[in-house]
């Protein structure tokens, strides 16, 4: 098992916010080679030319070709235009006993070119609902249930959804979280003086609630509300504005602990729509790691999983209230409260049982007749 080639296929890059594939592929890495397959990308470039580069514990491949909008993604849904799957193919060579891992099932074709002995779809997002999502999404995804070998879920909404196209050979794994990473921020002594702080830390897209947050900024004047992350998807001049709210733009996952040491309150202030419905938010656990009081809209797996330690509220006011509420809470008695669920939800301990199914069906599926048959 340890020198199994690994050949991953997502719609987000190594680069982007360090989340889930990053968080589990990198631990699938320690004992064997990654190839981390990208979206292409519009480049200077007269023909399609294949990329790779090493990224950590990774070979990061991507390809530029000379189509599609300067500066944006190109999706796995046009590789066909470019022959992507005939080149990472013949990057990665054959070997026996390869898995092949998919995070969008527009790769699904790409994923049998290289022939793998094991298909894995780790299904973390209903890419479908998302905005400017591809017309060929749903029956890719119904293709891509039907073929995997095994099929993991990032939260009980997504579950239930994927369970009503396919009952075997899926496994439920919930978002992680790597607990120590945010020691620091846990054991940070309250701040006198200053304005107190609420703050969110993730990616700035359709998913926010961008009126709630010009609510809560307008109704706690006398606080500072910080959102940290990229602007993807949507248009930044659309973002609102006011003297006591900041868009601090994207941080490197090394200094989230600093950046959530600086606030007195967590913030989860997601739109409630269709993006939005089958979401299992990394950031509830990291946030609850730092020790914050967390406040939160009622997106259904935070309500499921962690309704005893965040507080729900529903627009701007009722945010404003809660964070005048748990101002000042204790960080460590905060974090016991949620030591339990941070410790089972471990992403080492969720790498190591998705590592052990992955064994288990190399064993029963990894035959020639079978790898041959893809």
């Amino acid at each position: 098992m340890s020198n199994t080639e690994l050949v991953v296929f997502s719609h987000l890059r190594w680069t982007f916010v360090w989340q889930r594939p990053q968080q589990l592929i990198s631990r699938l890495a320690a004992d064997r080679k990654v190839f981390f397959v990208e979206e292409m990308t519009r480049g200077d470039v007269d023909a399609p030319v294949l990329r790779h580069e090493q990224a950590g514990p990774v070979t990061r491949v991507w390809m530029e070709v000379p189509f599609g909008e300067p500066g944006e993604p190109v999706g796995f849904d046009l590789a066909g235009q470019s022959g992507y799957g005939e080149a990472v193919a013949e990057l990665v060579g054959p070997s026996e006993g390869r898995v092949a891992w998919l995070y969008t099932p527009l790769a699904l074709d790409m994923a049998r070119a290289v022939e793998p002995a094991l298909l894995v779809y780790d299904v973390m997002d209903d890419l479908a609902s998302f905005k400017g999502a591809s017309p060929q999404l749903v029956l890719r995804q119904r293709q891509t249930l039907a073929g995997a070998d095994i099929v993991f879920t990032g939260g009980r909404s997504l579950h239930r959804t994927v369970t009503r196209h396919r009952t075997p050979g899926v496994h439920l794994f919930p978002s992680g979280v790597e607990t120590q990473h945010y020691a620091t921020a846990r054991q940070r002594q309250p701040r006198t003086g200053s304005r107190p702080v609420a703050g969110y830390v993730g990616v700035v897209d359709e998913r926010l609630d961008l009126v709630l947050v010009a609510d809560l900024a307008a109704a706690l004047p006398d606080w500072e509300i910080r959102m940290v992350g990229p602007v993807a998807k949507i248009d930044p001049s659309s973002l609102p504005q006011a003297p006591n709210l900041s868009w601090l733009g994207s941080r490197r996952y090394e200094e989230l602990p600093e950046v959530m040491a600086g606030f007195d309150v967590a913030l989860m202030p997601f739109a409630l729509n269709d993006a939005t419905r089958s979401i299992s938010p990394t950031k509830t656990l990291e946030y609850l790691a730092a020790g914050l009081p967390v406040i939160s809209t009622r997106v259904p797996d935070v309500v499921a999983d962690c309704s005893e330690l965040v507080d729900l509220c529903d627009d701007g006011p009722a945010f404003a209230e809660g964070c005048a509420r748990v101002l000042g809470h204790d960080r460590l008695e905060r974090y016991g409260r949620a030591a339990r669920l941070l410790h089972d939800r471990s992403w080492d301990t969720i790498a190591a049982r998705m590592n052990g199914l992955i064994g288990a069906g190399l064993e029963r599926f990894s035959s020639p007749a079978r790898a041959s048959g893809r």
